[in-house]
């Protein structure tokens, strides 16, 4: 594998005679292969340390009087080998008074020498008194061409098998090396071969399992599966089509061609029309991990955890990109920032903030999508351009999404939607949402069930009959949110629901027992 950036930086630092270099990393092996290298070419010994074998230049000896943590900095200050010594998972003595001021002691002499020490750890842990001795270097997990090598190694290593099939488009093998980025080398060679075993070929789905795993661990997100595709929503034909000019958005030629990622999509809308699942449809259109971030979970009793929660959130999600986050129902969350100093200290405003700034700044392809019913609730620097590419209003659905969210409800529930009058349906069910159309179709099939007969249009428009919709409960709620969205927000359909007095009115002729008829 090709020298990386982050390699290069430890050469030159190595070669400048910094005297200790702090690596961050859970990559172990990916880190000592790098510093072998380095020695190799730079004519230096290795050695390695650690708490259970003490120094050791050949991994398979071991020297007990070296195992004190103080004592192994004493075996770099006493040998005359031009070496890197490595020190691993030593963050855990670092902060002992003593271990500071023998590394502060280090670090003369280390200058005057062609020895290097190195501090290797998952967790940076560094004391005050060090800060200005030591030097920190992140090494990352890889980056998208360090898996594409791995991904050719693996393709070349089984290739004369027939009993898999390594052959990947350029979007196939975009989308997988995609899926396997925010994992470490091991985990994503692991994954790769996994998926080899159990499918005969890299399957999207078996690589972001694993990327489940890490965000279970979080505690604080949610990994939604591909239990939702695009064809389970009805209508919305505008905001499908915006979201599938961005299913290659992601991609590397999409960037050479000049595209940034995309940031965002606000859903403002009726309840129960649609919102929650187009953010999970969203996630199987682009073959991404779709995060759920709980706001309540963020929230907790200790101060200063909450914000601390929200930065854990977003280093996972960033972990993991490029991925989805799913913020539903968003004002719940962060509806009272402006009375916060009053009422919790500062703490919603302070934990607003951290994700205001993030999704300002954010580096990482991490696409936010938020939802939300009721947007005078909303922060206004939240709905400002920059946050979000876009804000899509959701309409109730117009007749004729209607008819087509009838047809996937019927289908779900193993029925023939040509075995009904679904136009006829949709003109029975003015100012429904799409919920209220599933719990109809629903409450028929448990009367039809219940009398042991087959359902029908008839039961269906009956079930519906005895529903009052929330059009007509929220009215004046809904009335002042389609105003609000007619010159503030993109419509997400492009079909015309009607007017709520046109609701009213057929639900009252509906009620009385006249026929509906469908609208024009």
């Amino acid at each position: 594998m090709a020298a990386s950036s982050v390699d290069t930086e430890l050469e030159t630092l190595i070669r400048a005679r910094y005297p200790i270099i702090y690596i961050v990393s859970w990559e172990e092996k990916r880190v000592e292969d790098a510093l072998r290298n380095i020695a190799r070419d730079r004519g230096k010994k290795i050695f390695f340390w650690t708490i259970t074998q003490g120094m050791v230049l050949n991994p398979n000896h071991r020297d007990n009087a070296t195992r004190d943590p103080i004592a192994a900095l004493d075996f770099v200050m006493d040998s005359r080998d031009q070496a890197l010594f490595v020190l691993k998972d030593y963050h855990a003595f670092i902060n002992d008074v003593t271990v500071t001021r023998r590394l502060r002691d280090l670090t003369t002499a280390l200058k005057t020498s062609y020895k290097t020490l190195i501090i290797l750890a998952p967790l940076l842990k560094l004391p005050s008194e060090l800060e200005k001795d030591v030097t920190v270097v992140d090494y990352g997990l890889p980056d998208h061409g360090d898996l594409d090598q791995l991904l050719e190694g693996i393709i070349q290593s089984v290739k004369d098998n027939p009993q898999v099939d390594t052959t990947l488009s350029e979007i196939e093998r975009d989308q997988v090396l995609k899926a396997a980025q925010g994992l470490t080398a091991n985990e994503a060679e692991n994954v790769f071969a996994k998926s080899l075993v159990e499918k005969h070929s890299f399957d999207v789905d078996v690589i972001l399992s694993e990327k489940e795993q890490i965000i279970r661990k979080s505690g604080i997100l949610e990994y939604y599966p591909f239990n939702e595709q695009i064809t389970d929503v009805g209508g919305l034909d505008l905001l499908k089509d915006w979201m599938e000019k961005r299913t290659v958005a992601f991609t590397e030629k999409a960037r050479d061609f000049g595209l940034p990622a995309p940031r965002g999509v606000l859903l403002l809308g009726v309840q129960g029309c649609g919102k929650s699942l187009s953010a999970k449809a969203i996630g199987s259109l682009w073959r991404l991990p779709l995060l759920r971030l709980d706001v309540g979970r963020i929230f907790a009793g200790i101060v200063g955890s909450s914000e601390e929660n929200m930065r854990k959130a977003i280093r996972v999600a960033e972990s993991v990109a490029p991925c989805i986050l799913w913020l539903d129902e968003l004002e719940k969350g962060f509806s009272g920032t402006q009375s916060s100093g009053m009422s919790d200290g500062g703490t919603t405003s302070r934990v607003f903030g951290t994700f205001l700034t993030w999704m300002q700044d954010k580096k990482a392809a991490a696409f936010v999508v938020a939802t939300s019913n009721d947007v005078t609730s909303l922060p206004p620097e939240l709905l400002r351009k920059g946050r979000f590419d876009e804000i899509f209003f959701i309409d109730l659905p117009s007749p004729e999404e209607r008819a087509a969210i009838f047809k996937i409800h019927l289908t779900k529930r193993k029925r023939n939607p040509e075995d009904f009058d679904v136009i006829k349906l949709a003109a029975a069910t003015p100012g429904f949402s799409g919920a209220e159309i599933a719990a109809a179709v629903e409450d028929a099939l448990y009367d039809a069930f219940d009398e042991t007969r087959e359902l029908t249009t008839e039961s269906i428009v009956e079930a519906a009959q005895n529903t009052v919709p929330l059009s007509m409960t929220m009215r004046e709620k809904i009335e002042e949110l389609r105003e609000w969205a007619t010159t503030r927000a993109r419509m997400a359909s492009s079909a015309r629901a009607e007017e709520m007095n046109e609701i009213a009115e057929s639900l009252m002729l509906a009620k009385s027992g006249s026929e509906p008829t469908a609208q024009e």
